[in-house]
C-alpha cells in the first residue's frame, strides 16, 4: 500500500491481527427484544409444566422472576433510548442479570437436571459476537459458577406425583463439563465469526478509500468541464467590456491598443475553456486510451532505479491492444508489481499476452515464493503476502487483497502461487478480451 494513501485511512482500518479487531458493540434494543423473547418462552415454559404436564413445581416464586424480568426491560426501554449502542459496562450489568435470572429460574426447577440449562449458552454467545473479550470472558466465568452451584444446590426437578427424578454425580459432572465446552464451542465460532466479518468489512473501506484516492485524477476532466462553464460567464463580460472601451478610445491611443488587447486575450481564454468543457465531456483521446505496453510502462515506472530489475514481455501479436485508462487497473497492477519488488532477488517480470478470448498478465518474481502457510489465506485481508516481511507496504497485510478486490471489480480473475521450475512466485491475472475492448475509445 502506498504510505502517502495509507496515512489518510482510519487507525482501525491500518490494524492486522484478528485479536486488534474490536467487533461492533451491542444495541440496546436488541438486547431488550431478546429479553422480551427470553420472558415470554420462560413463561410458556411454565404453563406448560403446570397446565400440560401437570407437573408439581413453584408457580409463584417462578413467576416472581419471570415478572423481574418483564420490570428490568420495561424500566430500560422508559428510561433510555433503544436505538443507541450500549457500553461493555452495560452489556455486563444486562446480561448478567439475564443469567443471574435464569438461574434463579433453574434453581426453582431442578438446577442442572432441567433441560432448559442450555439456555445459558445464550447470553455468552451474544456477548462474543458483539464484544469485547474481557466481557465474554466474565459472563462466562459468572455462567460457569452458577451453573456449578445449580449442580450441587436446587430444587428438585417438577416430575409426575409420586415420583422423584435424580440424576448421579457423575452424571451431573458430565452435564456441566459438556455445557462449558459447548458454551465455549460456540462463543468461540461466535466470535471469530464476528471478527472476520469486521475485518472484511474494515478491508472493503480501506480499498474504497484507495480507489477513491486514485478516481481523482480521473475526475479533472470532470473539474475542467465545470471551471469552463463556470468561468465562461465572467470572460464573456470582461470581453463586452473591452470591445466598448475600444470603440470609444481614438485608434491612435495607447489605451486603445491595451483595449484590444484584452479582448483578443479574453477571446482565447474562451476558446481554451470550450476545449477544455468538450474534454471533459467526451474524455481526452490520448489520456484516455492506453497500450498494453504503455500500461506496463506505467505501473513499473515508480519502481525502477532501486536495484530490483523489472522486465516487460509482450508477446508477439499482430495489430495491436488497447484499453481506457482505469484507475483499479493501474493500481491493482500496481500494488501486485510492488509486492513482487520486495521480494525478489534480482529480477521482476511483467509479461502479457492475449489471444482472441482473453487477455492474460503475469506478474513474476525471483525470491522465495509464497509460503505454505500464507499462500491458503492470500487474498484475505490482513495476511501479509511472505513470510518475516510485514514491514513491507505498509505491513498491513491489505496490499494483495485491495489488488485483487480491484481487478476483480473490472471483470478480471487473479490466480497466484509459486513458479515450477524457476524460484519465485507467479500472479496471473486474465481479462474477457472484450471487456477491455468494450473499454476502449480507439
Amino acid at each position: 500500500m502506498r504510505p502517502d494513501i495509507a496515512e489518510d485511512l482510519p487507525e482501525q482500518s491500518q490494524r492486522s491481527g484478528l485479536a486488534r479487531i474490536a467487533p461492533g458493540r451491542l444495541r440496546r434494543s436488541t438486547l431488550v427484544n431478546l429479553r422480551w423473547g427470553a420472558v415470554a418462552g420462560q413463561a410458556l415454559a411454565v404453563l406448560i409444566v403446570v397446565l400440560g404436564l401437570r407437573f408439581a413445581m413453584p408457580v409463584l416464586p417462578a413467576i416472581a422472576v419471570i415478572g423481574t424480568s418483564a420490570l428490568v426491560n420495561l424500566a430500560v426501554a422508559i428510561l433510555a433510548p433503544l436505538d443507541r449502542r450500549v457500553s461493555d459496562g452495560e452489556a455486563v450489568l444486562q446480561l448478567g442479570f439475564d443469567i443471574v435470572q435464569l438461574a434463579a429460574l433453574l434453581w426453582l426447577s431442578g438446577g442442572l437436571t432441567n433441560p432448559f440449562v442450555l439456555l445459558f449458552i445464550g447470553p455468552v454467545v451474544t456477548s462474543a459476537a458483539t464484544l469485547r473479550l474481557p466481557v465474554v470472558a466474565f459472563l462466562m466465568g459468572l455462567t460457569a459458577m452458577l451453573s456449578l452451584i445449580l449442580m450441587h444446590y436446587s430444587a428438585p426437578l417438577p416430575w409426575f406425583a409420586g415420583q422423584s427424578f435424580s440424576l448421579p454425580a457423575t452424571y451431573k459432572f458430565g452435564l456441566w463439563t459438556a455445557l462449558m465446552i459447548g458454551m465455549g464451542f460456540t462463543s468461540l465460532y461466535a466470535w471469530r465469526a464476528s471478527s472476520e466479518s469486521q475485518r472484511m468489512s474494515n478491508a472493503l473501506s480501506v480499498t474504497e478509500a484507495v480507489l477513491a484516492q486514485e478516481q481523482k485524477l480521473s475526475a479533472l476532466g470532470g473539474l475542467a468541464a465545470a471551471a469552463a462553464h463556470e468561468l465562461g460567464t465572467p470572460l464573456a463580460t470582461i470581453q463586452v467590456t473591452a470591445k466598448e472601451m475600444a470603440n470609444e478610445l481614438p485608434p491612435d491611443s495607447g489605451m486603445y491598443e491595451d483595449a484590444r488587447l484584452v479582448v483578443d486575450q479574453a477571446k482565447r481564454c474562451r476558446d481554451i475553456l470550450q476545449q477544455l468543457g468538450r474534454r471533459g465531456d467526451e474524455g481526452d483521446a490520448i489520456h484516455d486510451v492506453i497500450t498494453l505496453g504503455g500500461l506496463f510502462d506505467e505501473v513499473v515506472d515508480p519502481f525502477t532505479g532501486f536495484g530490483t530489475q523489472i522486465e516487460i514481455e509482450l508477446m508477439d501479436h499482430t495489430g495491436t491492444l488497447a484499453l481506457r485508462r482505469s484507475p483499479e487497473i493501474i493500481y491493482g497492477l500496481t500494488n501486485l508489481v510492488e509486492n513482487a519488488v520486495d521480494f525478489a532477488r534480482t529480477t521482476v517480470t511483467l509479461r502479457g499476452r492475449w489471444d482472441n478470448e482473453y487477455v492474460h498478465i503475469d506478474v513474476l518474481d525471483d525470491g522465495k515464493g509464497f509460503e505454505p502457510q500464507v499462500r491458503s489465506r492470500l487474498g484475505e485481508p490482513y495476511v501479509t503476502s511472505r513470510e518475516g516481511r510485514a514491514d513491507q507496504a505498509g505491513g498491513l497485510g491489505l496490499g494483495f487483497f485491495i489488488a485483487k478486490t480491484l481487478i476483480e471489480r473490472t471483470g478480471g480473475t487473479v490466480t497466484f502461487g509459486n513458479r515450477r521450475r524457476n524460484p519465485g512466485a507467479f500472479v496471473r491475472i486474465r481479462w474477457p478480451r472484450a471487456r477491455f475492448e468494450a473499454r476502449a475509445k480507439l
